[in-house]
């Protein structure tokens, strides 16, 4: 089986060094516009070959580890493809990918979202346990073709992933409070040390707390502020949310409310009892 990635940073580049450690891809094409990111990737022997779009529309599954807004650009100006190609997309967001996707398309397409990562990028942030038993969420499969679907699942399988089925418009809501409100909060708290620490105090008083909840906001901008727009209106919702939550802290702390401070840190211990 020949598997085409485009986009080979931390996403396609992981992806790759699994398709190679469970003997799943005889040949693995890559398809990116970074020049850096193709020569690293053929150094680092993430790919066999970096091809021509035509060449890797022969692929018998392509990969597309790429920006949300990205995913949608490539998938317009694909064109034609094979009934036996199976296009299958890692973004983040679900809902707005998959109304914009072509008619002739919508029968190949297996829209997937894997609940992993880390906060850098690059061909050279590439990791060969990233999905591992780890959980892929599929979306909306009524719409693909049934050959599709389950070459999705096998080849997802094979790497010891766990697939969740949702549709769209309920994954877009869940990762908005899993995923993308932490980032933007990750996001707020860096920019509010920066604006109110020296930069010397930060380095030398950053304890675990601190680099813990500040580590994603490392993640790439580019990428995050497409995520942002395609699911703005989840994310504003989260914020809302998240807003009362900090107002209700702040009311405890100017009511020296401690016992009331006390058992709302408890309820917030007992997420870990469902993680």
């Amino acid at each position: 089986m020949t598997v085409g990635i485009v986009g080979l940073g931390l996403m396609g580049g992981s992806f790759a060094l699994s398709l190679q450690k469970y003997n799943i891809s005889t040949t693995i094409y890559g398809y990116d516009h970074n020049i850096t990111h193709q020569k690293q990737a053929l150094e680092l022997n993430l790919v066999n070959e970096i091809v021509s779009l035509e060449k890797l529309k022969t692929s018998d599954i392509i990969i597309l580890a790429i920006p949300v807004d990205g995913i949608i650009k490539f998938l317009n100006n694909i064109g034609e493809v094979s009934l036996n190609t199976t296009i299958i997309d890692f973004g983040s967001t679900k809902e707005l990918i998959i109304q914009n996707i072509p008619e002739n398309l919508k029968s190949n397409f297996i829209p997937a979202h894997p609940m992993t990562g880390t906060e850098k990028f690059g061909p050279t942030a590439a990791i060969d346990n990233l999905y591992e038993d780890k959980t892929i969420v599929l979306c909306d499969l009524d719409v693909c073709n049934e050959q599709h679907k389950h070459k999705a699942i096998k080849l997802f399988e094979k790497i010891n992933m766990n697939i969740v089925y949702m549709n769209s418009k309920e994954h877009d809501i869940h990762t908005s409070y899993i995923s993308h409100l932490p980032h933007a909060i990750s996001y707020a708290l860096a920019n509010t040390v920066m604006e109110h620490e020296d930069p010397k105090n930060i380095i030398s008083l950053a304890a675990g707390g601190f680099r813990d909840m500040s580590r994603i906001a490392k993640s790439s901008p580019a990428m995050w502020t497409d995520i942002f727009r395609q699911n703005k209106d989840n994310i504003l919702d989260g914020i809302d949310i998240f807003e009362k939550q900090m107002s209700d802290i702040k009311q405890m702390l100017e009511d020296e409310n401690y016992e009331e401070i006390s058992h709302w840190m408890s309820k917030a211990n007992s997420l870990h009892d469902i993680l």
